[in-house]
């Protein structure tokens, strides 16, 4: 097949070739794409290396997804808008005779490692109450809902406007009915459907502010001042600065219509009282004002202590806009510090090599370490990825269950009886670096006993993975689980 040619005027007059001038920009393109990869600050080795190989071994398609995905570029003035609002509530922040200052000893490493990453100190005086795994955990914020006397404040990464959904909608209309002040925060992509059903409409008709986080608008146009995947992926429910519920539930039905095959979604969620409301309420006022420029900085008051000495508790909320560690370096911290035994649960398994490597090292050194992650995953890349770590778990010791009751979507550790992290970010890179979660660490025997119960009966509902199965799986599957997890710093 004959080539087209382009003649330059010179003395010679030589013909140069399109697929010439192809590689010579393109080569031109990726050194510059490399480049900039390798002077990136704070850039994980592993993520670097991944990038440089995407860029070089596939043509134009690698320099396109580096520009769209590699980077973490957002709107600049949304970026000041979210450090102003964290300003003015953080000037508000009074002292408080429920904040910690000397916690005990085992307690206090993983307190400081929080507070550096979330910006908040640990709490007691409160108490907390665990959910039933069932849809009457809805039924419960539904009550609260109805017992508001002054505002209703909720936000949700995925709210479907099915039963579950309805019943928290019609709760929100008749507080407002009430004279309630009703707020509304969903992820555009996540609580899509339910901006487009009439239940957004009739919430807003009823007199609820809602407002959607990280609206699409032109994706074409959006693309060039900020990556399109970012998401708030936080749960959060505040209810006149008296009661909160937090978790991995989204507002949905076990069902969940989105992905029925999964189903039911199992999940962990918590309602709290005491002076840890608060900090749960500093997290949803930050994300409110950012979206919408008003402030509602008055609305943070001190909340009282409702148990003596009650639940020790510590909210850590991230987000990419502020790089001051991400939840994993708090986990790895939690694992460090264990003695006798861990046990984790999560959806989606795709660590960052300080956090599988802490994984790994406690097992090693004869922690009983237990990791439940569920048979099925809604996502095949993602559950193929998580393969991929399977024999370095086994091998160090680790003991690895698949839950087989459904989708199981709790995120949740425990280490050693003694304290515990639960909330809405996964062990994987997108909840460490791109959206924005909220975990609450909890500092109390009885507590942990309690997320100790429950991750048990996943336990029950599980079957155990041993190295003999992983070892005999076929060719073609170990090769597809290791080549995805070579892409895990990608995810």
């Amino acid at each position: 097949m004959r080539g087209i040619a382009i003649t330059w005027a010179g003395a010679d007059d030589a013909p140069i070739m399109w697929p010439t001038l192809f590689f010579v920009f393109h080569t031109s393109l990726s050194l510059v794409i490399v480049a900039r990869v390798l002077l990136r600050p704070r850039v994980d080795p592993a993520v670097r290396l991944a990038w440089i190989m995407v860029v070089e071994a596939v043509p134009l398609v690698g320099i396109a997804a580096y520009l769209l995905f590699g980077e973490v570029r957002m709107n600049q003035a949304d970026v000041q808008r979210m450090a102003d609002a964290r300003d003015r509530l953080t000037g508000l922040r009074l002292p408080t005779p429920a904040l910690v200052s000397d916690p005990p000893e085992r307690a206090a490493p993983i307190v400081a490692a929080n507070a550096a990453v979330g910006g908040m100190g640990a709490v007691i005086g409160n108490r907390l109450h665990l959910l039933d795994e069932s849809d009457t955990a809805i039924d419960r914020m539904v009550d609260a809902i109805d017992r508001a006397h002054d505002h209703v404040h909720v936000l949700f990464y995925i709210w479907l406007p099915d039963h579950s959904g309805t019943k928290i909608a019609e709760a929100i209309c008749r507080a407002e009915a009430r004279g309630v002040e009703c707020r509304v925060i969903v992820d555009a992509l996540g609580s899509r459907a339910l901006v487009r059903s009439e239940l957004w409409d009739r919430m807003q008709a009823a007199g609820a502010e809602c407002v959607t986080a990280f609206p699409w608008g032109l994706p074409f146009i959006s693309m060039l001042f900020q990556r399109l995947d970012l998401r708030n992926h936080r749960k959060i429910m505040v209810i006149d600065n008296r009661i909160a519920f937090t978790g991995s539930r989204n507002c949905a039905d076990m069902a969940f219509a989105i992905k029925p095959r999964f189903a039911p979604w199992v999940d962990i969620l918590v309602s709290v009282e005491g002076p840890v409301v608060r900090q749960l309420q500093a997290i949803f006022l930050g994300d409110w004002m950012s979206y919408t420029g008003r402030d509602l900085g008055h609305m943070l008051q001190l909340v009282e202590p409702v148990e003596a000495p009650g639940v020790m508790a510590q909210v850590v909320a991230t987000g990419p806009d502020l790089r001051a560690g991400s939840i994993s370096d708090c986990l790895a911290g939690m694992l460090h510090a264990a003695r006798e035994r861990v046990v984790v649960t999560t959806p989606y398994y795709v660590p960052d090599a300080a956090l599988d490597a802490a994984v790994r090292a406690a097992a090693r050194r004869g922690v009983e370490v237990t990791m439940i992650l569920p048979s099925r995953n809604d996502s095949l890349i993602v559950g193929a990825t998580s393969e991929g770590f399977y024999y370095g778990l086994l091998a160090a010791g680790v003991k690895l269950v698949l839950f087989e009751g459904g989708l199981l979507h709790s995120k949740i550790m425990t280490v050693d009886g003694q304290m515990a992290m639960i909330g809405s970010a996964n062990l994987d890179r997108r909840s460490f670096e791109l959206n924005y979660e909220v975990n609450m660490a909890l500092f109390d025997a009885g507590t942990v006993a309690e997320l100790d119960a429950r991750q048990d009966s996943y336990i029950a509902r599980a079957r155990e993975v041993t190295l003999e199965e992983v070892r005999r799986w076929s060719t073609w599957r170990r090769l597809r689980n290791n080549l995805l997890a070579l892409a895990s710093p990608l995810l």
